[in-house]
Parts: C-alpha cells; sequence; structure tokens
C-alpha cells in the first residue's frame, strides 16, 4: 500500500511548474503502477499547447472552466468541474483556462517526473536512471 498526501508533494521535485501550469506528481513511474497520476493547475487566462505524442493522457476536471481544442479538425470541447477528456489518438490540442482549473491527470505509460515539454508541447520518452 502507498499513501501519497498532496501536502508532502508540494515544494519537493515533485512539483513542477510552468508559465501556465503547475503539476504536482503523485504517483510516478518509480511507483510501479503502470501510469502515472498528477494533481494540476491550469492558470486562468492561459493556452497551453500539448502534443503527447509519446503518452496516453486523461484528464479530470475537479474544478473550474475552460476548455480543449484538437488541433487536427478545430473542434473545441468545453470543460467544466466533472467532465473527463480522453486524449486517446495522442491528440494535439491547445488548453486554456477560463478561470484557474484544477486537474487529476493519469499519462500511460507512466511518466518519470523529469520530463519537460518541448517546444512542440512533448513528453520525450525518459528512463529512470
Amino acid at each position: 500500500m502507498k499513501i501519497v498526501k498532496l501536502e508532502d508533494i508540494i515544494g519537493t521535485e515533485q512539483e513542477v511548474k510552468g508559465d501556465t501550469w503547475e503539476s504536482r506528481r503523485l504517483l510516478l513511474k518509480k511507483d510501479h503502477m503502470g501510469f502515472s497520476m498528477h494533481d494540476t493547475i491550469i492558470k486562468a487566462g492561459t493556452e497551453t499547447h500539448i502534443w503527447y505524442q509519446n503518452h496516453l493522457e486523461a484528464v479530470y476536471c475537479i474544478e473550474g472552466e475552460g476548455e480543449v481544442e484538437t488541433v487536427s479538425d478545430g473542434k473545441v470541447y468545453p470543460i467544466q468541474t466533472g467532465t473527463v477528456y480522453a486524449l486517446d489518438q495522442h491528440d494535439e490540442h491547445y488548453l486554456r483556462g477560463k478561470t484557474d482549473m484544477r486537474m487529476v491527470c493519469v499519462f500511460n505509460p507512466p511518466i518519470t517526473g523529469k520530463e519537460i515539454h518541448d517546444e512542440n508541447g512533448v513528453y520525450p520518452l525518459v528512463e529512470e536512471e
């Protein structure tokens, strides 16, 4: 059994911040769950270009409001508390926060926690040392 408290992640190397988001990595590859889980804040009034070419991601909005736009077809999907969206086709997308949004994100394969978005919004596959 593993117990993780958000308060124990904040302020550690498992809390990663970008210009438009903050990701608190609750479970990582090293936890051997077959996925990673993150508590992420998307900042109000921001737009983030993301394209997980190497990972599938499911996102559950537990607070706030915004939208996700898929690049391939320009479709815009409203996101609000209680909404799940799944990037099951490695969808290139824009994530926009109308208000601060708090999201629970699950990645497969799991991330190690050392990944950073490249210029295309992609997380590379990183093997732990």
